[in-house]
C-alpha cells in the first residue's frame, strides 16, 4: 500500500463515517452536562477518538490472525450497540425526567458510562479491519490514528455544541440526551439488517 493523497483521503472519510455515532453520543453528553469543563470535554473526546482508533486495529489484527472467530461474532455487534446505548440511554432518560424540574448540574456521564459509551459506539468498527486487511501494520496504524484524530475533533465539537444547547434547554437536557442515545443504538440495530 502506498501512502498517497487516496490513502489520507480514505482515512479521514473512513474517520468521519466511523465518527458519527460518537459525535452524536458526545452532542449528548454535552446536553446532560452544560457546564462540562474543557479538561473533561477532551476527556469525552479521548475516550471516543481510543475507541474509534483501537477497534479498527484490532479488526485488522483478527482478520490478520483469527478472522474466523471474528466472522461469528459479527452477528453480535448491533445486539451488543442496542443493550449499550439503550441501557445508558434509558438511565439518562430515567435521571432526567426523575429531575427535571431540579437545578442541580450532576455530570451527565462517569468514567465506567464513558467507557461503555465508546465501546457501543465503536464495536461496529471492527469490521474497518476488513476493508483495511491488506495495508501493513505501519499503514493500518497510521489508518487507526487518522481515524482516532478525526474522531477527537469531532466529538470535542459535539460535547461544545451539547453544552451551549445544554444550556438553553435547562431540565431536558438530559430527557434529550437520553432519547438521542436510546435512537443512536436502534438506528445501528436497524441499519444492520439493511
Amino acid at each position: 500500500m502506498e501512502l498517497d493523497f487516496s490513502f489520507f483521503f480514505n482515512s479521514i472519510l473512513l474517520g468521519i463515517g466511523l465518527a458519527m455515532d460518537a459525535f452524536s453520543v458526545s452532542l449528548a453528553n454535552g446536553l446532560g452536562e452544560p457546564n462540562m469543563k474543557k479538561r473533561k470535554a477532551c476527556g469525552v473526546a479521548g475516550i471516543f477518538s481510543a475507541f474509534q482508533f483501537a477497534m479498527p486495529m484490532i479488526g485488522w489484527i483478527c482478520v490478520s490472525t483469527i478472522a474466523q472467530y471474528f466472522k461469528a461474532f459479527e452477528k453480535c455487534i448491533p445486539w451488543i450497540a442496542l443493550a449499550l446505548l439503550g441501557y445508558i440511554g434509558g438511565k439518562m432518560l430515567y435521571e432526567g425526567i426523575k429531575n427535571k424540574d431540579s437545578d442541580e448540574d450532576k455530570p451527565a456521564a462517569s468514567l465506567s458510562a464513558l467507557l461503555v459509551q465508546g465501546i457501543a459506539t465503536s464495536i461496529d468498527a471492527l469490521s474497518v479491519g476488513f476493508t483495511i486487511s491488506d495495508y501493513g501494520l505501519v499503514e493500518a496504524l497510521l489508518a487507526c490514528l487518522l481515524i482516532g484524530s478525526v474522531t477527537f475533533v469531532i466529538c470535542f465539537a459535539g460535547v461544545e455544541i451539547g453544552k451551549k444547547a445544554g444550556t438553553k434547554l435547562a431540565g431536558k437536557a438530559g430527557i434529550l440526551g437520553g432519547a438521542i442515545l436510546i435512537f443512536i443504538g436502534l438506528e445501528i440495530f436497524i441499519t444492520s439488517w439493511f
